[in-house]
């Protein structure tokens, strides 16, 4: 794939060093090395999400909290679970869901049970929902006045429309995406970003480097790497980048380390994207992208989470590679 006429800016050329910087923060704090992790001040400063999406704490939590904490789950149970915790995205839902359940499945879901659980939280002034994306309040697909209502009705119609069916029917990550599309108040983002939780899990097993869909984060993002898209779509950027990532960091002299061999992804490009969005308002306040936004919304201030215990999908064949 070759795109001649694409003439980069300066924060093309960051997007790289940003890559390598942030991956190097990862790997210090694996290692346990004290705190900073890089020379660069503004990741020091303001909060930045890891290079690979499925580093990201949630991600992590996700991954073996919600998908893999046991050997099996019914696909059914498995969509479901995985639905259920995306549509708040929040790890501390999921906990006080799973403390007042025992166990999260939808054989045994309920949805006024679901509901006043919820409720107690709200009515406590505790947050159910991550900030990291919105969700849409669906009140006029499902009529409540609640959004986590909305949400649940959501998810129940998902789930009685055979969804678990319709996924291993999918052929592809394009299909799965377009599946999930289909369903009320999911735009192409969310679709997006559920497909790619989906597909850690064992309900379908598609590369990350055959399809992306760029947010708006992304989008705001290229178009401050490059003076001119010249009538190519922000999604064949994406896929140019990812193609092109070893020459880039090699042309630079930077020395990326990847995830234990596996290089950087379509959808950790489009993330990586979105990131030098944020990144150049504080290095290049000068380059404006879609959103004309100047300032970063969250600085990084808790140094001291809970250690995580990185775990991958089995099928990426990368765990093994971790403790060596």
């Amino acid at each position: 794939m070759r795109y001649i006429k694409l003439k980069p800016t300066e924060v093309y050329d960051m997007y790289w060093k940003f890559a390598v910087k942030r991956q190097e923060v990862f790997l210090n704090r694996i290692m346990d090395n004290p705190y900073p992790w890089t020379d660069d001040q503004i990741i020091q400063k303001y909060k930045f999400t890891n290079v690979y999406r499925a580093s990201d704490r949630v991600s992590q939590y996700l991954i073996k909290n919600v998908i893999y904490d046991k050997e099996y789950y019914t696909p059914e149970d498995q969509c479901f679970r995985i639905l259920l915790f995306k549509l708040f995205n929040k790890i501390e839902t999921w906990e006080y869901l799973k403390n007042a359940l025992g166990e999260i499945s939808y054989s045994s879901y309920d949805y006024e049970t679901y509901n006043k659980l919820l409720m107690k939280k709200i009515i406590n002034n505790e947050k159910i929902y991550s900030a990291a994306y919105i969700m849409p309040s669906g009140k006029s697909c499902f009529g409540f006045e609640k959004k986590h209502q909305n949400n649940l009705k959501l998810l129940e119609y998902m789930m009685k429309s055979g969804l678990s069916l319709k996924i291993a029917q999918t052929k592809s990550l394009k299909e799965l995406y377009e599946a999930l599309l289909d369903y009320p108040t999911l735009g192409s983002f969310l679709a997006f970003q559920f497909a790619i939780d989906i597909n850690y899990s064992e309900m379908c097993d598609y590369s990350e480097m055959s399809f992306v869909v760029a947010g708006p984060g992304a989008k705001s993002g290229i178009k401050k790497c490059f003076e001119d898209l010249n009538g190519y779509e922000f999604e064949d950027i994406i896929k140019f980048v990812a193609e092109r990532q070893n020459e880039e960091f090699f042309k630079r002299e930077l020395e990326f380390v990847s995830l234990y061999g596996r290089e950087l992804q379509l959808i950790d490009c489009q993330n990586l994207f979105c990131e030098i969005d944020k990144y150049s308002r504080i290095r290049y306040p000068n380059i404006l992208g879609l959103n004309n936004r100047k300032f970063i919304k969250h600085k990084y201030i808790d140094r001291n989470l809970e250690k995580i215990d990185y775990f991958y999908p089995p099928k990426w064949k990368i765990n093994h590679k971790m403790n060596k």
